[in-house]
């Protein structure tokens, strides 16, 4: 008799943009007999389904927060949790697949996040980092918060920022940023990374772009764009551009607004504990039998 496969608790996806990561996830759920939860910041948003390139599947955290929400990190954590340990309790895989690398990690991890910040202070700060430049802002940041400095460049306006910010709450960005490459999970986790060539990557965003105006991404633009929209939901690459642009003219935007993405994306998919980097330019089936025989093999799985 065939030794019985047990798939591990969660299998976790992480890659750039249009590398395949709801396919293959959903593929994969179907296989190990698990649920897809999304980790996506975009995705979250309702009404938002052609522009987020949402799950076409079953998902968890997809669809469930208003426009008019603003959404944390944290009450992302606290969704993505419930749902994990529900998911557990009845027997079936987690499959996390999802392009926003601190969801993911909230998801599969456990973050200790840092104080919110105080009205006014992030202004105050950005002020403060265009007035002295960011050299000096650097150096500013050096004497409050020595080991943060060393972790962020002069010119990274925006942790700059939010490195002084944590500092003057009596918090630091360095043992945030200690948390978020931990191999330390919430439970035993297979971690997997996908990979595109520049080429292929921006063939596949301007083909994604092409095919959302098709499917109407325009009129769904306009229409989340006159409502009263939280500030985290304007964010949403697009979005903006969508509503208030020619379509070929917010096809070039978010096109290069989604390059600038997959950077960050591949710089995260670098520092996460990931046990493999899959090549993504293969066919879906190929990628899930790789992904399930790691499984199978429970290679490297970090956890408690």
């Amino acid at each position: 008799m065939a030794e019985r496969f047990h798939p591990p608790p969660i299998v976790a996806i992480f890659g750039p943009t249009t590398s395949g990561k709801s396919a293959i996830a959903a593929a994969l759920a179907e296989r190990l007999g698990g649920e897809v939860v999304s980790a996506d910041s975009a995705a979250l948003y309702a009404e938002l389904e052609i522009l987020s390139a949402a799950p076409q599947g079953e998902a968890h955290l997809v669809g469930v927060v208003s426009l008019e929400e603003n959404v944390s990190v944290g009450a992302y954590q606290r969704l993505a949790h419930r749902v994990i340990d529900d998911l557990l309790r009845c027997e079936k895989s987690p499959v996390v697949s999802g392009g926003t690398g601190l969801y993911l990690r909230a998801a599969i991890g456990e973050i200790t996040l840092p104080p919110p910040a105080t009205p006014g202070s992030r202004a105050r700060l950005e002020a403060l980092y265009d007035e002295l430049g960011a050299d000096a802002a650097h150096a500013l940041l050096q004497t409050r918060d020595p080991a943060a400095a060393a972790r962020v460049h002069p010119n990274d306006r925006r942790r700059v920022v939010r490195a002084l910010e944590l500092a003057e709450l009596g918090s630091s960005l360095a043992p945030v940023t200690d948390s978020l490459w931990s191999n330390r999970m919430r439970h035993p986790t297979l971690l997997v990374g996908l990979e595109l060539s520049d080429a292929e990557l921006e063939t596949r965003v301007r083909a994604r772009l092409e095919a959302m105006v098709a499917q109407g991404v325009v009129a769904e633009a306009h229409a989340a764009w006159s409502r009263e929209l939280s500030s985290t939901a304007r964010r949403v690459i697009g979005l903006e551009a969508f509503a208030t642009m020619a379509p070929a003219e917010a096809q070039e935007v978010t096109a290069a607004a989604t390059m600038r993405l997959a950077r960050y994306q591949r710089k995260w998919l670098r520092r996460l504990p990931v046990t493999a980097r899959l090549d993504a330019e293969r066919p879906t089936g190929e990628i899930v039998d790789e992904i399930a025989a790691l499984a199978g093999a429970r290679e490297r799985l970090p956890g408690r």
